[in-house]
């Protein structure tokens, strides 16, 4: 069961991606020739007007085909015609939807949350050997090594990443204080490993679920930006990245042991917290200025702009093609590596 819903999410991830660059280049004028779900061969197709609708066999992709993509056909309509906002909010467009359907999935699972934990100390374990000079009851944490505390999950997300010592800023009796190089360590304490810290809670009501859910959302993002830092310093490598296939192995060995540790319900509250992640984290990498994403694009566009400002002409649109064409071959190449990866990982 988890496997068949990791793959609608995956279908409806792209299909919401792919829609808002649909939906915003129809409001902006653009003529757009074929609206895909999936990628390789057509499964399912119908002409609607001058657009093609079609569904493919690989759900590991889609595209909005719009006029002159790549290169000035002509056509009045066409994308490379367009003014620099209409390109951008259309570019942004894919992201933007993908962000927006994460924080909705979060807003649908905590609005039947009792109750959200805080950053308040209301209270130290037994034995807690880091109160002098340091944290007290009634503090609030607001940061740690410059990282924003919203609830006790950031707190321990930022203390396990940190060194031995971190800087550290609490709300006390309104004002902020620092604590520098605080030593704060996790001990074994009665009740388990932990910091010693136990945190307040506070009740859900409407505005505390709003505000939650934008906390969740928000942490998404720099979810996706420690991970994109643990890459590029090797703190992360091929082992730790996941495609499809391994995703998809994830939802489904997480939805079965969460099912029989608790229940069905909560299995796929789970699941869909992933789903909102992977939206967020596909908002976020989809925007990085990479060749043939959305963000590589809009580096495109500026570029174009500064070229324009300077040289009074604009980029010939087949050069910037010929460029996202390399950088799709690139991509695919890299989703190949990683599905092969994730296959090893399975055998």
């Amino acid at each position: 069961m988890y496997i068949i819903i990791a793959i609608i999410a995956f279908g409806l991830l792209i299909a919401i991606h792919e829609f808002g660059h649909f939906i915003v280049a129809k409001a902006c004028g653009v003529k757009v020739n074929e609206f895909s779900i999936g990628m390789g061969p057509t499964l399912l197709k119908k002409q609607g007007g001058e657009t093609l609708y079609s569904l493919r066999l690989l759900p590991i992709g889609g595209f909005c085909a719009m006029e002159g993509e790549d290169e000035d056909t002509g056509d009045e309509r066409a994308f490379a015609r367009q003014s620099a906002w209409k390109k951008a909010l259309i570019l942004v467009a894919g992201a933007a939807m993908n962000f927006i359907l994460g924080f909705i999935i979060v807003a649908v699972i905590y609005s039947s949350a009792a109750a959200f934990t805080t950053n308040e100390v209301v209270g130290t374990a037994e034995g807690f050997k880091y109160a002098e000079n340091g944290i007290e009851v009634g503090d609030r944490i607001y940061s740690i090594d410059g990282h924003r505390v919203f609830y006790s999950s950031d707190f321990s997300t930022y203390m396990q990443r940190a060194g031995s010592t971190v800087d550290m800023v609490v709300i006390r009796e309104g004002e902020k204080v620092t604590l520098r190089d605080y030593g704060l360590k996790p001990e074994k304490y009665a009740d388990g490993v932990r910091y010693g810290l136990n945190f307040g809670v506070v009740e859900a009501d409407a505005w505390q679920k709003i505000k939650y859910t934008g906390y969740t959302t928000y942490n998404f993002v720099r979810m996706v930006w420690m991970g994109l830092s643990d890459l590029v310093t090797g703190a992360a490598g091929l082992r730790d990245m996941a495609g499809v296939v391994g995703i998809v192995g994830e939802i489904n060995n997480m939805g079965h042991e969460v099912e029989e540790q608790q229940s069905r319900r909560a299995a796929i509250e789970q699941v869909m917290y992933l789903v909102a992640f992977i939206a967020v984290n596909l908002a976020v990498m989809n925007l990085l200025p990479i060749p043939a994403l959305d963000g590589g694009r809009i580096f495109f566009l500026v570029i174009n702009l500064i070229i324009e400002g300077i040289f009074h002409k604009k980029l010939d649109p087949k050069y910037e093609g010929y460029v996202h064409a390399a950088g799709m071959v690139a991509l695919l190449g890299l989703m190949a590596v990683i599905m092969v990866s994730d296959i090893m990982k399975l055998v």
